[in-house]
């Protein structure tokens, strides 16, 4: 099993995925470890002297969004093609392989998207068990011409005379559409035939094996030294210190800030799991006025963000001047944080976003950086805490923002306002848990929006806050639509809100997609 804990240090069973900028990169990555085989994302000109030293089973050519002969486009070292390490091109990815082995690539007379029946010709190990016609998902203006005789084809559409082809000599094939999304049919059955048939991957990789070999790098890492770990309260700081604890024990302190700006019972659920189940070394720090006066009279949502991150960075600085033999911080950066940030020498070389530290804490604090799952995605984080023993409440948590309420809260931050924000949100979450609809949604929370409107209550007239709900269906979190919840469901949030929230009148549902709309409102 590979050490994860270095992303270039790669052992065997291992397949690489050479991007060339596809959306579904990751994906495709993520569908290799279903298998329970390590998948990592590689740059796509990644030389064959670099892939011959990381010794992988297999490699996948991802799909891209170029043309394969046009100026500049993204090609691949052409002695991959002689390391005699299995190859599965994608799109794209069949594209460059055939361009590279001489064939011709050219537009296509009738460009395929979406929905494609793809038709066999051939029983080979990759279509082995798959049915003769399948729907496959189809994205591409180009196709293979005058393929080359030493090529043979396995399927075909009707636009596309070869969807899918293998070489004669080489373990290298070529499909013409995407296996890693949901709407190409039995497209897992394909990627484990290719993994396992013709890479001969066994799937020995496994989230528990995982965890006890990242606990042996720990100890080794650290020595008799103290790690501190950042708590924010969400899953990914919680399982990195379960993760620290188990391997280190009493050498772990963690530090929780409570900036005010944190969901109901937030705070008691760290003290317990951490202070109390664990026997942690935690520190927490009551920060709630310092955060609140800074945040006074504040609405534009950016300036709010600085100040939070720069009263963090304050706290976290005097909190941990205090604590003896600290001389590692420990976060919880995950995989699409690294592949995005182009942290990793061999990864994509496209950087997407700035990678960024737990509460944006700076390099000047002073300490090393330890970040035990940044090769996992969040699935497997999950499934890591899982292991661990932390409680699914918490593993299955929606996500929150690192701002926490105060970009829910829109317009000023006052605790009067939180505290109504804070109550409304539990409700609406409480009554997702009751209607058995929280685990079937990915993200649901409550906004208090910066006007009031007119009510009647008895006999009396109000002018008071409106709350808007808002839940999202997702796999992604990169687009997002509302989620369909039943109206009884939602006139159960909107009764116990407007009775029992003081100071709030009506309720209001988000019915709007990501894009155009983000799934936060701030």
């Amino acid at each position: 099993m590979p050490n994860m804990t270095n992303a270039g240090d790669i052992q065997q069973e291992t397949i690489l995925v050479l991007d060339f900028g596809s959306q579904t990169a990751q994906l495709i990555a993520r569908r290799v470890r279903d298998q329970h085989v390590f998948c990592q994302l590689v740059r796509h000109d990644l030389s064959a002297k670099r892939i011959k030293e990381l010794a992988p089973k297999g490699l996948i050519l991802s799909g891209g969004p170029a043309s394969v002969y046009a100026d500049g486009s993204p090609q691949v070292d052409p002695e991959i093609f002689e390391l005699g390490i299995p190859i599965l091109g994608i799109c794209y990815g069949m594209q460059a392989a055939c361009k590279a082995m001489g064939c011709e690539i050219k537009p296509s007379t009738s460009r395929e998207f979406g929905h494609t029946e793809i038709l066999r010709k051939d029983g080979g190990d990759l279509f082995a068990g798959l049915p003769e016609k399948f729907t496959a998902w189809m994205s591409h203006g180009d196709r293979v011409e005058n393929l080359h005789e030493n090529f043979v084809v396995l399927a075909e559409t009707v636009d596309c005379p070869n969807a899918a082809i293998k070489h004669r000599e080489r373990e290298l094939y070529g499909i013409q559409f995407h296996p890693e999304v949901t709407h190409t049919q039995h497209g897992e059955n394909l990627i484990g035939n290719f993994i396992r048939e013709i890479c001969g991957c066994e799937g020995s990789w496994k989230i528990s094996s995982f965890i006890e070999q990242e606990c042996e790098v720990i100890r080794e890492r650290v020595g008799n030294s103290r790690v501190i770990c950042g708590l924010s309260g969400g899953v990914d700081s919680s399982v990195t210190a379960a993760l620290l604890y188990k391997a280190i024990g009493s050498q772990l302190t963690c530090i929780f800030v409570d900036n005010g700006l944190l969901r109901n019972g937030e705070r008691e659920q760290v003290e317990y799991e951490f202070g109390e189940h664990f026997k942690t070394d935690l520190h927490v720090v009551d920060a709630r006025d310092r955060f609140l006066n800074g945040l006074a009279g504040v609405s534009d949502p950016q300036e709010k963000r600085k100040i939070i991150g720069k009263t963090f960075i304050d706290v976290f600085k005097d909190e941990s001047k205090d604590i003896d033999d600290a001389r590692f911080l420990a976060q919880g950066t995950l995989y699409p944080d690294v592949i995005e940030s182009g942290a990793n020498p061999d990864g994509p070389a496209a950087t997407i976003k700035y990678h960024h530290n737990v509460g944006g804490l700076p390099k000047e604090l002073g300490f090393e950086l330890i970040e035990p799952m940044r090769m996992l995605f969040k699935d497997e984080v999950r499934l890591m805490g899982k292991e661990l023993g932390l409680p699914d409440k918490l593993i299955w948590r929606h996500p929150f923002p690192g701002p926490g309420l105060a970009v829910r809260c829109l317009g000023a931050v006052n605790a009067e306002r939180l505290a109504t924000l804070r109550e409304a949100d539990a409700i609406f979450i409480d009554e997702l848990y009751e209607s058995n609809y929280y685990h079937k949604v990915q993200q649901a929370f409550a906004v208090l929006l910066p006007l009031q409107t007119v009510g009647v209550m008895g006999d009396a007239r109000t002018y008071e806050d409106v709350i808007a709900i808002r839940s999202v269906d997702t796999d992604n979190f990169m687009t997002a639509d509302w989620s369909r919840l039943p109206y009884d469901l939602l006139q159960r949030v909107s009764t116990r809100i407007i009775n029992s929230v003081r100071g709030v009148n009506r309720v209001v549902y988000d019915v709007s997609s990501k894009p155009p709309s983000t799934i936060e409102w701030e």
